[in-house]
């Protein structure tokens, strides 16, 4: 039976009798579920280094691109700045869903929400298989992928939230760290998945004929293809078991699964409203508007146009619904606790969406000297995954040491550390842009990357619980789906500020501008929350 008929997990006797089990499953199921949505949402950072390295690899013959540039092809850190679009976009489109995802499960019920998100994600991973089959794909065409593949990062939000209804107060901290941070895993497994897919076809003719490319004698195949097919049927066969195996609550007024479904696609469509509208605003020429303040604007007005939607454009009985949960806009904390989600989780997806192709850009080129434009020969793959690995598997911690100790104290010496190995990373890109051997700086600023990598896992899970604690039942599912929401533009904010200081030559200035925000985040928990007589101990 998809409904459960009774839920009180805070009754001892109810929780250790039945609760902790359907918990305990519907918390299993959930997991790879998101990490799928996590993998095929973030791996355009990965496609996009891929591209560039077959574009460049073939002397500019494949995968040349005139989009938005007057018919002119781009020079070679345009054409790098250009390509930064499809990870900013895919991150654009799963921030804004997540905007609808963060009310949707008392609406559309928790097994519901999660099999047509997991059923949603095979359009975009089947759609890139095909278009990176041919190198004259236009550009519009992946930014359309890329698009569609926010679903899996609108899902965030609704999982977070439906996770949440599941648990008493006392193991929040642990089942929502474990949900998020396994499910943040899904960024590394892509990251380790994808170098390994595209050597060899894995689906046979399916998997298309491949690029090869390079100098004679040394030439590489390459079947980029597989970046996008290999996820198909592993989307597939999690579907299913989401369908079969995971609950809806009693208190939440979803209905049939045809008409959940039905309230699932049309809040869905009300969120890429908003996101296309931001797209659009992305894409088109601002004339001399300056590139950093245009940046944020798009996000403005994504979060607005897709709020009104949801106001203007929903059935009455689910507009009733949402006005009680957008009584959430009048907590102080849950704006506070936005605030400093956005350090946390906005940094570990905005790293691991700009990563990938942030090592190629500094470490992988000369900038400077005689060999200006010459590969350093850096083969990044058998590293990239391991930050976002960190990132994700260390959260459980962040979310158990809260348990123990007190959500804003570990989220109060966690930034701190933050601070630190920002400025430090930033310091040796600096090194990197300046040397005619950039390659000799990359393990320390790798090294600091991971510590950066493993300070937003910490956090992710010691934020969280902050509000697990903060907020009443009714609130706190909307609030960690709000809070999952506005941190998420990180994905769209910092692989738009990173292509605008790559084709600056200035990457380290982003670094620098991240750890003042930072600096702020330390001084607002420490106000509200950390210090001795702080407005609420959590």
């Amino acid at each position: 039976m998809s409904k459960l008929e009774k839920w009180d997990p805070e009754d001892q006797g109810f929780w250790e009798s039945t609760g902790k089990k359907i918990a305990t499953r519907n918390l299993w199921v959930s997991i790879p579920n998101l990490l799928l949505g996590f993998s095929v949402w973030i791996y355009w950072g990965m496609v996009a280094k891929y591209i560039q390295k077959i574009h460049f690899g073939s002397g500019g013959d494949l995968f040349n691109f005139t989009f938005m540039n007057d018919g002119q092809f781009y020079d070679n850190n345009g054409y790098r700045a250009l390509l930064f679009t499809l990870p900013a976009v895919a991150g654009l489109a799963g921030a804004t869903l997540r905007i609808p995802n963060s009310f949707m499960i008392a609406i559309c019920g928790g097994r519901n929400v999660k099999f047509m998100t997991t059923i949603l994600l095979m359009l975009p991973a089947l759609g890139a298989g095909i278009a990176l089959q041919d190198h004259t794909t236009p550009f519009y065409v992946f930014i359309l992928l890329a698009a569609l593949s926010g679903v899996g990062g609108g899902a965030f939000s609704s999982s977070m939230s439906n996770i949440s209804f599941f648990y008493p107060k006392k193991d929040q901290g642990l089942a929502l760290g474990l949900n998020a941070g396994i499910g943040n895993l899904g960024v590394s497994v892509m990251q380790f998945l994808i170098p390994f897919a595209i050597t060899f076809p894995i689906f046979g003719s399916l998997s298309g004929d491949g690029y090869t490319y390079g100098p004679e004698g040394s030439q590489t195949t390459m079947f980029i293809a597989n970046a996008g097919l290999v996820w198909v049927p592993i989307l597939a066969f999690f579907a299913i078991l989401a369908f079969l195996m995971m609950h809806n609550m009693p208190f939440h007024k979803c209905g049939s699964t045809p008409v959940a479904v039905a309230k699932y696609l049309w809040l869905t469509i009300l969120g890429y409203i908003g996101a296309t509208v931001g797209i659009f605003l992305l894409i088109i020429p601002w004339g001399g508007f300056p590139v950093l303040i245009k940046t944020f604007l798009v996000v403005v007005v994504a979060v607005v146009v897709t709020l009104l939607a949801m106001r203007l454009l929903t059935p009455k009985e689910t507009k009733e619904n949402l006005k009680g949960q957008f009584s959430i806009f009048r907590e102080k904390h849950n704006w506070v606790m936005t605030y400093l989600y956005v350090m946390t989780f906005g940094s570990f997806i905005g790293y691991a969406n700009a990563f990938p192709k942030l090592i190629d850009d500094v470490f992988g080129v000369i900038a400077v000297g005689e060999n200006v434009g010459q590969s350093t020969g850096l083969s990044s793959a058998g590293f990239i995954w391991i930050g976002a690995g960190v990132g994700a598997l260390i959260r459980p911690l962040g979310g158990w040491l809260s348990d123990k100790v007190g959500g804003a104290r570990v989220t109060h010496w966690d930034t701190i550390i933050m601070i630190g190995a920002t400025i430090g990373a930033g310091y040796f890109v600096s090194l990197a842009m300046t040397s005619e051997d950039p390659k000799q700086y990359f393990i320390p600023f790798l090294l600091l990357f991971i510590l950066l990598f493993a300070t937003t896992g910490i956090g992710n899970g010691s934020t969280f619980r902050m509000i697990g604690v903060i907020f009443n039942r009714d609130q706190r599912g909307p609030v960690l789906g709000w809070t999952a929401a506005i941190a998420a533009y990180g994905a769209f904010l910092i692989p738009k500020i990173f292509a605008t200081q790559i084709k600056a030559g200035t990457p380290q200035y982003a670094l620098y501008g991240f750890a003042g925000y930072y600096l702020t985040c330390l001084v607002v928990n420490w106000w509200f929350y950390a210090r001795k007589n702080a407005e609420i101990k959590c």
